[in-house]
């Protein structure tokens, strides 16, 4: 079950510190144990060394540069301070030293818990049915991908340091302040409830702006994915300056929020910053009494006003790592939002469900098959079908019909709310996606090729021999289009193959298909848009494709129907007629009138 709030980005989110989420994080965390666990080694030689610091000075001062005892000669003094001059350098550069390596653990661990990360989250995503994509926008899974994973870096990085350095670092402080000068480290804490409080206050302000930036983000990366994919749309409408407009209000909102979220840190810094100097000017007026009454000494007083500052240092960052904190769990909750939708190839059937008699020597059977992309307006409404081995069946109908739709559900895009299909006598429903998919082969109205070279469209698993390509090559017509381009198989071909014409398109598809070598062809007619020379070609690669193999014709044009062994009339989501174009025609049934109305 998904978490709360699992991948609807409008509902409020869960609450920031999720246990569960976090043990969720826990396997991509845990091959890294040796590591942190030398970062945390590293955490606490750092705060103790920083810790040292300035208790060198205060030796430094009370020991050789304003010494208690007036009869130490200064030669003495001055060897005094060289030596602890050393000391302090050594401390400095050792601090150095291992703020490096720690910053480089924690860098590593970061890095590679968001590598893991990222690449089961695409794994999955490849594995989604195409349906959820109709409810996702592009740019919000891109989001997923990049900025909130990218927030698990931050998370590791900044809030995991915060955790292990910097509550080390005032608790060791604070140690010291108490040991130094039991009052004045009390009178020094009386002023942390306002501080503490004003951080609480300022984050919790912070955490809203912080999730809705996130959210415009994601809607911006949507805006410019869709302004990108249908640029030829937009400047054919002329809709470049309403485009334009549009875009440029939805970034006003983001500015907004942005500039929301400065204001936010613009007001709680200088807040603490006044908190710090009134603690300071406190220590310094009660600390210099005691200094001049001979309570503490002028080393302990300069020691003091130096762990105070380190002291409130990473106060000062309190709001940060807790927002950072908040958006890092947000990032993760809607991560595992998306890691819970649950995948294609997880079969929602047991296996080994019975198929019936009489349809385990048809290659594909709908059976009784109910579906709609709405489940209140079904698409498909009892369709049942059977196809024989080797048999070509056209499909046909009116715009509406469902036949995409009856593909779809072959190739368990979608899943039927009713009802089976069968293939080689086996439910699909009962098949990982990816085995059912490599016994088909589906050569669409809009064939998307890849920015890559030729070969490795039609070839993805690599070419084979030189005969077997040229083979291949000729029985899909392509072998004049390999001639023309200028690095043959090599030429890369751009995003989408728009190098090359609409044909040429259908052509490498068929190939492809060809390459594959499967046992069911499927065809969604794409001969409407081209040239009748290609046409002819389309049509003659066709007939290599389909050869001794079971194949769907999706017809939008009759004229393609005639060639299959059996025609197949749908309307309103079911068989109505079937039969061969002259049994159809002699009927004067539907498939006459829809004869009659491309005539």
């Amino acid at each position: 079950m998904p978490i709360d709030g699992a991948y609807d980005p409008e509902r409020p989110l869960a609450r920031g510190y999720d246990t569960r989420l976090l043990r969720r994080l826990w396997p991509y965390l845990r091959p890294h144990l040796r590591r942190l666990a030398g970062a945390v080694v590293l955490v606490l030689l750092i705060t103790a060394l920083e810790v040292a610091l300035p208790y060198v000075t205060k030796m430094a001062i009370d020991g050789y540069i304003v010494p208690r005892s007036g009869d130490l000669p200064v030669p003495a003094r001055l060897a005094g301070i060289a030596r602890l001059t050393g000391v302090f350098l050594v401390l400095a550069a050792a601090s150095f030293a291992a703020n490096f390596f720690q910053v480089q653990a924690m860098e590593a661990i970061g890095q590679r818990v968001m590598h893991a990360l990222r690449i089961d989250l695409m794994a999955h995503v490849l594995r989604l049915p195409v349906g959820f994509f109709d409810r996702q926008p592009v740019g919000r899974l891109v989001t997923r991908a990049t900025n909130d994973t990218q927030n698990l870096h931050e998370l590791f990085t900044s809030v995991v340091a915060f955790v292990f350095k910097d509550l080390f670092l005032m608790a060791g402080i604070a140690t010291i302040l108490l040991a130094l000068d039991a009052r004045l480290a009390l009178l020094s804490f009386s002023i942390l409830p306002l501080v503490m409080a004003a951080a609480w206050y300022f984050a919790r302000r912070s955490r809203t702006l912080f999730r809705q930036l996130t959210l415009r983000l994601a809607e911006i990366n949507t805006r410019l994915s869709e302004t990108i994919g249908g640029l030829a749309v937009i400047q054919l409408m002329g809709r470049e300056a309403a485009n334009a407009r549009s875009f440029r209000a939805l970034n006003d909102i983001h500015y907004r929020l942005g500039m929301d979220q400065i204001h936010v840190f613009a007001v709680f810094m200088p807040v603490i910053e006044f908190l710090s100097a009134a603690t300071l000017a406190m220590v310094i007026y009660f600390g210099g009494g005691a200094v001049i009454a001979e309570h503490i000494s002028l080393g302990t007083l300069v020691a003091y006003i130096s762990y105070m500052r380190m002291f409130f240092r990473p106060i000062r960052d309190v709001s940060e790592k807790y927002n950072i904190m908040q958006n890092a769990m947000a990032s993760v909750e809607r991560i595992f939002g998306l890691m819970d939708e649950t995948a294609v190839d997880a079969p929602p059937r047991p296996a080994g469900a019975s198929t019936p008699a009489a349809d385990k020597d048809a290659a594909l059977v709908f059976q009784d098959v109910v579906f709609g992309y709405n489940p209140d307006q079904p698409v498909l409404n009892g369709l049942s079908l059977h196809l024989a081995p080797g048999e070509t069946l056209a499909v046909v109908g009116p715009t509406g019909a469902g036949k995409t739709s009856m593909i779809h559900l072959l190739l368990r895009f979608y899943e039927p709310s009713k009802g089976k299909i069968c293939f080689q006598g086996r439910d699909v429903a009962t098949r990982g996606a990816a085995d059912l998919r490599r016994d088909i082969a589906l050569v669409s109205q809009d064939p998307f090729l890849f920015s890559d070279t030729l070969g490795a469209n039609i070839f993805p698993d690599g070419l084979p021999s030189s005969s077997e390509t040229a083979a291949l090559l000729a029985a899909a017509q392509c072998t004049d289009l390999v001639q023309r381009l200028p690095h043959g198989l090599d030429t890369r071909i751009g995003e989408g193959g728009r190098t090359l014409s609409s044909g040429e398109r259908q052509l490498v598809a068929i190939a492809r298909a060809l390459a594959r070598n499967p046992s069911l062809i499927i065809f969604d007619e794409a001969t409407a848009h081209v040239d009748s020379a290609t046409e002819d070609r389309i049509q003659t690669a066709l007939d290599h494709l389909t050869r001794r193999r079971t194949a769907i014709l999706i017809a939008h044009r009759l004229s393609t129907a005639r060639s299959a062994h059996r025609i197949a009339v749908l309307n309103h989501g079911r068989i109505v007629e079937q039969g061969t174009h002259e049994q159809l025609l002699a009927q004067g049934g539907f498939y006459h009138r829809l004869c009659q109305q491309q005539v």
